[in-house]
């Protein structure tokens, strides 16, 4: 072959893979909470894995995702989840929107979870892949106390399904989903559920709602700003622990929107009278339904999923209460939970009705769920008196 045509050819070869690259190369961009995300990402390089999966294809899969040509996506989601200050459940949201993007997750079902693990596991964090029959089963190494979704431990580490709302029905006991062991280097990090911060939303997302109670014989009316998106993030939500629950904090709009007028309707009171007005708030504002009826299954709402929702229960008002009760007042204070009820008590100067107590301090009950009868604040429910209780969760500021 001449020089020229050794030159042609190296010439022809570069363009072609030039080309290639740029067929490939896709342009994801999508409004996410507070900001936009952007990023370039490789789609030629990934194969279809079909239907039908085997730990050969996760294999190859990973094989050829794990090139150079993905750094530049993974840096965005980085840089991303750095400055908007994600939490991992915020971080895994975003990852789950790219990975949509790049197969949505009604074509390719299975392309769509590999997506979402390869971001997952080069972002740090020790996810793992299983396979349960034909389904593919994500799991993210996580230490805290989760109480509705699947799990396996493997040397003392705990491993959470992460899309286990995707296979409804589906008893992982009876089908044991089998590991696939690929090991990814850096891949170490715990993923935590906890929510400590929500996104800055834009404005024009939110919408108004009307609230109103009587507090000694007075109206009070409320017309707060909610974000209807507060929804898709706490939609696959797990049942977390109660010290995760209570700190859930409410978005920047719906705050302003609620505390400053609380605040201002409890400006003449004394606490003990300010906390009882925010323990009937809680009570009477909303309607009540269990979870069983409203949603077929245990879900514990944020505070402002439930100043959205229609209806609520003993669990979400007892969250709303505790973050009221912080928020303006920054008590002490205990969640009680009963076998079938949780409640909350506040510690006073001086206690009111008769004390609950608990490592040395006198905490006075205050009910946030509507009762049988209009309990004042001291008071527990008859029906509960005699009943064993424990405190899962104690406040101090």
């Amino acid at each position: 072959m001449s020089r020229c045509v050794k030159i042609l050819f190296a010439c022809w070869l570069l363009l072609s893979t030039a080309y290639l690259h740029a067929q490939s190369s896709r342009r994801i961009c999508f409004v996410f909470y507070d900001g936009t995300f952007n990023a370039d990402a490789d789609t030629l390089a990934i194969p279809a894995t079909g239907p039908t999966l085997s730990v050969k294809n996760i294999k190859d899969f990973y094989a050829m995702a794990d090139a150079d040509r993905y750094k530049t996506l993974l840096q965005s989601l980085l840089q991303y989840k750095e400055q908007h200050r994600l939490d991992d459940w915020l971080y895994y949201q975003l990852v789950r929107k790219t990975a949509q993007q790049i197969c949505p997750k009604e074509k390719n079902y299975n392309n769509y979870t590999l997506y979402k693990w390869f971001m997952m596991v080069k972002s740090g964090y020790d996810a793992r892949l299983a396979l349960a029959g034909g389904k593919i089963i994500f799991y993210v190494y996580n230490n805290e106390d989760i109480s509705d979704i699947p799990s396996y431990t493997v040397n003392d580490k705990k491993y959470m399904c992460l899309n286990i709302h995707d296979y409804p029905g589906t008893d992982l006991t009876v089908q044991p989903a089998v590991p696939v062991v690929i090991d990814v280097p850096g891949a170490v990090n715990s993923f935590s559920y906890k929510v400590t911060r929500m996104p800055d939303f834009t404005p024009a997302d939110y919408v108004e709602k009307d609230l109103q109670f009587s507090y000694r014989h007075k109206s009070y009316y409320f017309k707060i700003k909610l974000n209807p998106l507060v929804d898709s993030i706490f939609r696959n939500y797990p049942v977390v622990d109660f010290e995760s629950y209570f700190n859930i904090p409410l978005s920047k709009e719906t705050y302003g929107s609620l505390i400053p007028l609380l605040k201002q309707n409890v400006s003449r009171m004394s606490t003990t009278k300010g906390v009882d007005y925010l323990m009937h708030f809680t009570r009477y504002a909303f309607l009540y339904e269990n979870d069983e009826m409203n949603f077929g299954r245990e879900k514990r709402l944020s505070p402002e999923e439930t100043l959205f929702a229609q209806y609520s229960d003993c669990d979400d008002r007892a969250g709303l209460f505790f973050y009221l009760v912080k928020e303006i007042y920054n008590l002490p204070m205990i969640a009680v939970l009963y076998p079938t009820h949780i409640t909350m008590a506040v510690q006073f100067d001086k206690p009111i009705g008769k004390p609950l107590l608990y490592k040395g301090k006198a905490y006075s009950f205050c009910e946030p769920t509507p009762q049988l009868h209009d309990l004042k604040m001291g008071q527990v429910s008859a029906a509960l008196t005699q009943v064993p209780y424990k405190v899962v969760y104690e406040y101090n500021p």
